[in-house]
């Protein structure tokens, strides 16, 4: 079967959908399900634009955030955070730096000569066999909060509830450009250990609405948080 080929730059955009599935930014996807299921609603954003400064809250028990506007709240996430040995650290940070695109300098992926990925975890250590080249994965809508690396951007989030990155915060792909538009430099980003329930309503009460909401026989996707 002939393979299509795709440039370079195309390939580090859209494969952020398809490689940050499992690794902090690099991996690639797994059997997805082809079951018709009602859409999991990942987050919900309603920033009223009024007075006070954005304040972010990550927990990590959870992997869920919640978002304040002068206290009031305007919104709540998934996130997805540090797996087990690259775990996200807990503390009050505030964003540091802005880029609407910045590329991984610890994580990426191998590609062969067809485009095809053999080796969704590998850094910039890692032996790039004859013929394949290593792509640095993309963090697109980056929000650094220190200065080792870790910062917000957008990524799949494979298994909502699940941490699976190495350190950094993954936000819902069409999530993180409102954050990003609405954060700047020094809006404070508090990481808990948690959980902190009170996202458990709004997950549950969006979800029964779009359930309440949802068309018979409408077309599944494909379990791909992008």
């Amino acid at each position: 079967m002939p393979h299509c080929w795709i440039s370079p730059v195309l390939q580090c955009i859209v494969g952020a959908g398809l490689l940050f599935g499992l690794s902090s930014c690099a991996s690639a996807p797994h059997g997805l399900s082809a079951q018709t299921q009602t859409p999991r609603i990942m987050y919900e954003w309603h920033d009223d634009g009024g007075p006070g400064e954005l304040a972010v809250t990550l927990d990590l028990a959870a992997q869920t955030a919640s978002y304040t506007r002068g206290g009031r709240s305007i919104g709540w996430s998934y996130i997805c955070t540090g797996k087990p040995g690259h775990a996200t650290g807990t503390g009050h940070f505030r964003v540091t730096e802005k880029l609407g695109l910045k590329y991984s300098g610890s994580f990426g992926w191998l590609q062969d000569a067809a485009g095809l990925v053999t080796n969704a975890d590998a850094t910039p250590a890692t032996r790039v066999p004859p013929g394949e080249v290593y792509f640095p994965a993309p963090m697109p809508h980056w929000m650094r909060l220190t200065s080792t690396g870790v910062g917000m951007h957008g990524g799949v989030i494979p298994h909502p509830g699940l941490s699976a990155s190495h350190g950094c915060i993954r936000l819902p792909m069409d999530f993180a450009e409102k954050l990003y538009a609405a954060a700047k430099v020094g809006t404070p980003v508090t990481i808990l250990a948690g959980a902190d329930s009170s996202w458990q309503d709004a997950a549950l009460a969006a979800t029964q609405r779009l359930e309440a909401s949802a068309m018979p026989d409408m077309d599944a996707p494909d379990g791909r948080a992008w």
